[in-house]
């Protein structure tokens, strides 16, 4: 989920007086709404994209978010006078969040998923608007402008923009559905915005669908270069496969199943899901577990004769296949040579939904890149993956991506050089 994407906001101002219902008169009261509209912007991982990593003032701003129109500056978001949003009033928070129009007028980019935004509730508004004008310490500092070139720097086009692809309001309950389900959907398709990054994009950069409702909602999409996996219940690169326990236990600590959080993901769960109540993390994973099958890709045998034989090769040293010296050299030591990796430590690769999926670029980027499991208060220990991006070549990396994807029972399509090579292009290695 990082991109989660992207702006949450232009939040808080000043608490409009004709609003002031909204907030109660004992200071105690107050109090608790700042609290809880602290924990609704951890659920929205406010500060993923408006705090720039080691050392960025708290939502200040000025982290460059990726996009296929070019780099999109996140705004100053604390209730500083000139250069935050500390001049907004109640309404106009709401306007910014729902309709995606800051105060001035201007259009917001739809990196800041507004449609999302636009079904969480009076309440959870009232409470956020609380906290970011009455917890959040106001940094007079100027956020970079987004300078896209022409025609995508005419934000006068959002209005059309907006006519044609958002049509989203308050979340509406489904009675088909409990009260556990119908929260893990509210903080799903709105606070949560998990769209934004797990839903594929259509040619003018929208969501391919809000809700349940669409055949595409959260079926994977890529954003500045990872691609986010199928969360629906396909059992192949999906979550058909991953019990509701390992859900939870992966969005609070980035382990769980065997999985590992990597990418963009691992600052979500920095941010945002450790801090998150078990009830809403059950819900979530009750809500995402009803899902049906949708995109389906990749497959995997556990208990198939070859992936016996395979892993039995691989103990011995003598599989032959191309990539499998790769792999014995440089992966096995916490991958293991079965592929079941270390519980808590390193991930499976076996029957790993991300190693199934169609879109290969996380993983040809991880193993370019490296990368690190989250830090949290209470999860497993942080670990590293070291980047190979010296160490093997653009066909070397395709060779043990391949072997790693089908063995073990792994069922998935091969990766070619031109994708290590595409992608090594693109991020620049």
């Amino acid at each position: 989920m990082r991109a989660r994407a992207f702006f949450f906001g232009w939040l808080v101002a000043t608490l409009a007086v004709g609003s002031a219902s909204a907030f109660s008169q004992d200071g105690a009261a107050d109090a608790e709404l700042v609290k809880r509209g602290e924990y609704l912007a951890k659920a929205g991982d406010c500060a993923g994209c408006h705090t720039v990593p080691q050392g960025g003032a708290p939502f200040a701003g000025g982290l460059g978010m990726g996009s296929p129109f070019g780099t999109i500056m996140t705004s100053n978001i604390t209730p500083d006078m000139q250069f935050g949003i500390g001049e907004y009033s109640y309404e106009e928070f709401v306007k910014a969040l729902r309709e995606g129009v800051a105060r001035d007028g201007k259009h917001l980019y739809p990196a800041m998923p507004y449609p999302s935004f636009s079904k969480i509730s009076d309440d959870d508004m009232r409470a956020l608007y609380a906290y970011f004008m009455h917890g959040v310490q106001p940094v007079h500092k100027a956020a970079p402008p987004t300078k896209l070139p022409f025609p995508f720097s005419q934000r006068w086009a959002l209005v059309f923009w907006n006519l044609a692809f958002t049509r989203e309001g308050l979340y509406k309950p489904s009675p088909e559905h409990d009260a556990q389900w119908n929260r893990g959907a509210y903080l799903m398709q709105s606070l949560g915005h998990c769209g934004a990054c797990h839903t594929p994009r259509g040619p003018a950069y929208e969501e391919r669908g809000y809700d349940q409702s669409s055949k595409h909602y959260l079926t994977g999409g890529v954003n500045d270069h990872w691609f986010a996996p199928n969360l629906t219940g396909d059992p192949g690169s999906g979550l058909g496969r991953v019990r509701q326990h390992e859900i939870v236990a992966f969005l609070k600590g980035g382990h769980g199943g065997g999985l590992v959080t990597f990418g963009s993901m691992v600052q979500v769960v920095e941010d945002s899901t450790q801090y998150m109540s078990d009830d809403d993390l059950n819900a979530i994973a009750v809500y995402l577990k009803s899902l049906q099958a949708q995109n389906p890709s990749g497959a995997y045998a556990p208990h198939s004769r070859a992936a016996s034989l395979t892993a039995t090769a691989m103990h011995t040293g003598e599989v032959a296949r191309p990539g499998s010296g790769i792999f014995m050299s440089y992966c096995a030591k916490c991958h293991q040579a079965d592929g079941a990796g270390v519980a808590n430590k390193y991930p499976k690769l076996a029957g790993n939904p991300a190693v199934l999926a169609a879109d290969t670029t996380s993983l040809i980027r991880l193993v370019v890149e490296g990368g690190s499991s989250p830090e949290t208060h209470d999860g497993p220990e942080c670990k590293k993956m070291p980047a190979f991006a010296q160490k093997l070549t653009t066909t070397e990396i395709a060779q043990v991506l391949t072997f790693i994807r089908t063995t073990w029972g792994n069922n998935a399509r091969p990766v070619s050089t031109r994708d290590v090579q595409t992608l090594r292009a693109d991020i620049h290695k």
